[in-house]
């Protein structure tokens, strides 16, 4: 048997012993670098250091080890080809038939507390180069990214004695794939533009889903490799698993409820849309709140607060079907309780909301804004008569909910509860009707109107003055702008401009 030559240089040193025991049985010859010689030495194999084949030490705190012709050489000579083995013969540069390469840990580190010179130190520059050269090769070279490749490999080699054209050339598209989101990652930290010439982006997939948005839809989920965030780092401490639903449904749920840093809130969720949202003094008062502005969409929907859980709670949580039941934490007992419930997935969010930015996809091409994460601090009465204390308290609560339903949207409240919330529709007039008739349904008191863009006409402001609404706020901006402020006045509503739209198609 011919001897072939590998080049092992990981920091995952993960099931390595076994594999290259495995591949020195096969009569590979193994050349290793810096720890990972000196893990394969102690574990009793015969590696040879990369310095007896470049002919040149380590150097410069071994930023240059493997950054050699004879490295680059022995990856990229075209086998079949009569110049390249002349040339490589020539220089004796022995061909390299396999490379195990996981590079440094740059993802780790990205997001940090350390310096950025620190961060810098773990940029892999000979990694990604014998990577991408074997990878280009593959057609002779087989590449190895993955601890989880290593067993495939093996069995190819035992039942042939060669890995497979077909493995070695998806190993190759695995290397790419590897470093084109390590360099983005890279190029994310340094060049610090929210709009750079070239979108990368770096994510990492951490699960396949059972489907998409409908059962025919494939789906998976990916996770930031520089960033942290609430939909990254969750614990699920019970129910079964998350599908594609649920995770766009408990980041619009999180945002709602990280808007009220100072209170107690909780939102429920459906179709990405929130059916209930609520403030209170304790968390038994603010789930039932949040229950009682929706008590039919609610079933079926998912719970999201931004309190710790207790056992009461929890028991009154139970009482209803909940896919979704999400906390910064739970009490003992009241996962005790919630975890009676098989299916139910109970999920410790460990973050606060911290995206900067919103991508949407389109047919070829990618949308980019930044988040809408602010609220005008420039809030005047437009009208003759101005809000009282409370119903400023309501509009502002109401206002903060507003953003979070689909255009065109309206929220109708009492000041601690969006009882009444109207979105999706194609005219404003029809989110109006369809907030204050379901608010109305449940309440019999004082009310109070937010939406979230201008009113075209002023037949919203009479609409609100038939029902018997008692305060409006909206962005203002109109043309007709002039025309809802008079009916304001006639009907003796007052109304607040805030000179900001928060438009969520």
């Amino acid at each position: 048997m011919n001897k072939k030559r590998v080049l092992i240089s990981v920091s995952d040193k993960t099931n390595l012993i076994d594999f290259a025991r495995f591949l020195e049985s096969q009569e590979y010859e193994l050349i290793s670098t810096g720890g990972t010689f000196k893990h394969l030495k102690d574990a009793g194999l015969n590696p040879i250091q990369i310095d007896e084949v470049t002919g040149f030490p380590e150097m410069l705190d071994g930023r240059v080890k493997t950054l050699h012709p004879k490295v680059h050489g022995g990856l990229l000579a075209v086998r079949n080809s009569e110049e390249h083995m002349k040339t490589v013969q020539e220089h004796e540069i022995g061909l390299i038939d396999m490379v195990i390469v996981n590079l440094y840990p740059f993802f780790e580190n990205a997001n940090s507390d350390i310096s950025l010179d620190e961060k810098v130190e773990f940029i892999d520059i000979g990694g990604p180069s014998m990577l991408r050269s074997a990878a280009k090769n593959f057609t002779s070279v087989t590449v190895i990214t993955q601890v989880e490749d290593y067993e495939l490999i093996q069995n190819e080699i035992a039942e042939t004695g060669n890995s497979k054209l077909e493995t070695r050339k998806k190993l190759a598209g695995k290397v790419f794939n590897l470093t084109s989101a390590y360099d983005a990652a890279i190029s994310k930290i340094l060049l610090e533009e929210d709009y750079p010439q070239y979108l990368n982006a770096s994510y990492r997939k951490v699960l396949d889903l059972r489907y998409g948005e409908n059962p025919h839809q494939t789906a998976a989920y990916y996770v930031s490799t520089t960033g942290s965030g609430a939909m990254k780092d969750f614990d699920i401490l019970g129910g079964k698993e998350l599908s594609f639903n649920n995770l766009r449904d408990m980041d619009l749920c999180w945002k709602v409820v990280n808007e009220f840093k100072d209170e107690m809130a909780c939102c429920a969720v459906k179709h990405s849309t929130p059916c209930g949202v609520a403030i209170g003094t304790s968390a038994l008062e603010t789930y039932t709140k949040t229950f009682e502005c929706d008590p039919v969409s609610i079933f079926g929907g998912i719970i999201g607060m931004n309190f710790k859980v207790d056992a009461v709670t929890a028991e009154e949580l139970n009482k209803t079907f909940l896919e979704i039941v999400m906390a910064p934490d739970f009490d003992a007992d009241a996962l005790e309780i919630l975890k009676k419930k098989k299916n139910l997935r109970i999920i410790k969010i460990n973050h606060p909301v911290s995206d900067a930015q919103t991508w949407v996809k389109v047919d070829g091409g990618i949308l980019v804004q930044d988040n809408d994460n602010q609220f005008s601090e420039d809030i005047k009465t437009v009208t003759k008569t101005a809000p009282s204390n409370e119903q400023q308290k309501a509009l502002l609560f109401a206002q903060r909910v507003v953003k979070y339903v689909k255009s065109n949207a309206i929220v109708v409240s009492n000041g601690d509860q969006a009882l009444g919330i109207g979105g999706g529709q194609v005219n404003r007039i029809w989110a109006t009707q369809q907030a204050i008739e379901r608010a109305k349904e449940k309440f019999s008191g004082e009310l109070v109107l937010a939406s979230d863009a201008f009113f075209p006409f002023r037949d919203v402001v009479d609409f609100c003055a038939q029902q018997g609404i008692k305060a409006i706020i909206q962005p203002g901006g109109s043309v007709r702008d002039a025309d809802s402020i008079e009916a304001a006045d006639e009907h003796g509503i007052p109304m607040m401009f805030t000179g900001m739209r928060h438009f969520l198609h």
